[in-house]
């Protein structure tokens, strides 16, 4: 680990988590969280993406909730190339129990052997299934929201921009949990959490690399950041955590800003003390940070979903 930027304070678990990963050189899979599934039921289902191909999606409900739930998809992370509905089961139950709905995780194509717009267009396929099969399945497609963590709340994001550009979907609400917007990586937090806060600047680039290959770096289905206002207008209520250690930080919250200045009901969130992706790693899952972003996210869900103010 490296030292502490002047005036960073970091939670103890943090420090903790970090100190084990230089010594022990952690690998990412064995630090999301571990498989939970405390009071849900699961059923796969295989969703034909088109020219993208079939994918497998999990479909995690509360069990203790009868009659039709209304549906989260959520978009996990892990760099578009590792990470499945299984890595991130904790956070997923979770937000189905709370909330209550159905959270719909599609098991995207990772990269670099997939490159956008597979992961998207296969997200969006997702979402298609909800309206045209979801209702034999118990869901309710006029009731959906979309979550994603780190690059999943990135193809979250941009599987908004892509519905609201397609005139097809309604989508309730927007979650994104420490999002990553924008692969030039030339913000301050960029460079000075650059390495030694769990995700570094070089690996993000990487991912980024493996994601895109040649493509335009600038399309607003990459980066919503170059999305144009009348687009960004026309957003759901979004809630977006930001982690203050973290490299993706300024670009959350740049996402953030352009939702307000469009007159989107936006709420942006910087936990302080905190790395990327706090709500979804196991050393962190009982830090006051990750509880209390957990609950703030199944809030923002229950609102918009059942009118619910938590």
């Amino acid at each position: 680990m490296t030292a502490e930027a002047p005036g960073l304070v970091l939670d103890p678990a943090v420090t903790d988590l970090l100190e084990s990963i230089s010594t022990r050189g952690t690998a990412w899979s064995d630090l999301q969280d571990a498989p939970d599934g405390t009071g849900t039921v699961d059923e796969w289902v295989d969703v034909a993406a088109g020219e993208y191909g079939m994918i497998g999606v999990r479909v995690v409900r509360p069990s203790h909730v009868a009659g039709p739930l209304p549906a989260v998809v959520y978009l996990h992370g892990d760099g578009w190339a590792v990470g499945d509905s299984r890595s991130h089961a904790r956070i997923v139950s979770r937000l189905a129990v709370g909330t209550p709905a159905a959270l719909i995780v599609p098991e995207f194509a990772p990269s670099p052997a997939a490159r956008h717009p597979v992961a998207l267009e296969q997200a969006y396929a997702a979402v298609r299934w909800i309206h045209q099969a979801g209702a034999r399945h118990g869901l309710d497609p006029r009731r959906v929201a979309v979550a994603g963590d780190s690059t999943g709340a990135t193809l979250g994001i941009c599987l908004v921009l892509l519905s609201l550009r397609r005139n097809e979907f309604r989508v309730a609400q927007l979650v994104a949990i420490t999002p990553v917007i924008d692969p030039a990586l030339d913000t301050p937090s960029a460079e000075e959490f650059a390495e030694g806060y769990l995700l570094h600047r070089d690996h993000l680039l990487a991912h980024w690399d493996g994601y895109l290959g040649d493509g335009d770096r600038t399309d607003p289905t990459i980066s919503a950041l170059h999305a144009s206002a009348a687009d960004l207008a026309k957003f759901p209520p979004t809630l977006v955590i930001t982690a203050e250690a973290d490299v993706a930080r300024d670009e959350g919250e740049a996402f953030a800003a352009r939702l307000r200045q469009e007159g989107v009901t936006t709420t942006a969130v910087r936990y302080e003390g905190t790395i990327h992706g706090f709500p979804v790693l196991d050393a962190l899952a009982r830090s006051s940070a990750a509880r209390a972003a957990t609950a703030q996210a199944v809030a923002a869900l229950a609102t918009a979903l059942h009118g619910i103010r938590t």
